[in-house]
């Protein structure tokens, strides 16, 4: 709180009380002639700078934070069921997008395993999830095909996208995914080697974060959940 007097037509700063007697302030300033109302104004401005000093910081992430480098969650691909889709269709929820194909051996199986825990982990919150495997191997993973496979991790939150070939390089492209399709074998078999990065957008549609295999179940769900309830998504 100040105490002002005036002299000459310049008003003084005669007296700060503070609740924090440590608080640095001069003691007396000088400032033009101008009405009570403004003097009233600058005060405001200065305790809402002090509390500013002392707001702590933002939590730092587990995960990789993406915010404002990469583009929103928008395509146009077909979902499981032979319908179209596009990034809209998820708005509201929160959305983890993986890059990864059916026949894949290894790789696809254990990140869709991984964040069935996760989804765990988060417990109710994971209704306001929605887990996105979108198919890097259009030629063989055809709607009914990943229909099958992601229901058979889960049958609620997670859905399969693909599209032509055009269609899903220019999503692999937006969100910088690399892929490539391996030389077939005798049998006519073939590997896609592809990114293995999670994607995960808040409900508006903002890049967030980015897990990789070297995060942990429990890191992956305490971030997840702090966009899940983020008060700007």
């Amino acid at each position: 709180m100040m105490r002002w007097r005036r002299a000459k037509g310049v008003y003084f700063a005669t007296e700060f009380i503070s609740n924090h007697p440590a608080t640095p302030f001069p003691m007396h300033a000088s400032f033009p002639d101008f009405p009570a109302r403004h003097a009233r104004r600058l005060v405001a401005v200065l305790a809402l700078c002090a509390l500013a000093a002392c707001s702590r910081p933002a939590e730092p992430w587990h995960l990789t934070d993406v915010s404002g480098h990469l583009p929103d969650l928008d395509f146009s691909l077909v979902d499981d069921g032979g319908a179209p889709v596009t990034g809209q269709s998820f708005a509201g929820k929160t959305t983890l997008v993986y890059f990864g194909y059916t026949h894949c051996p290894d790789v696809c199986p254990e990140t869709m395993a991984r964040l069935m825990q996760v989804l765990q982990r988060v417990g109710p919150d994971a209704d306001a999830t929605r887990i996105v495997f979108v198919s890097v191997d259009p030629a063989r993973d055809t709607p009914a095909l990943l229909r099958s496979y992601v229901r058979a991790f889960d049958d609620k939150h997670a859905v399969g996208l693909t599209g032509t070939d055009r269609a899903i390089e220019s999503v692999a492209q937006r969100y910088r995914v690399a892929y490539q399709m391996e030389k077939r074998d005798a049998d006519g078999a073939y590997e896609v080697t592809h990114s293995s990065a999670v994607y995960i957008f808040d409900a508006a549609g903002h890049a967030r974060l980015l897990a990789t295999d070297h995060d942990s179940i429990d890191a992956i769900a305490a971030d997840l959940k702090r966009v899940i309830h983020a008060k700007d998504a």
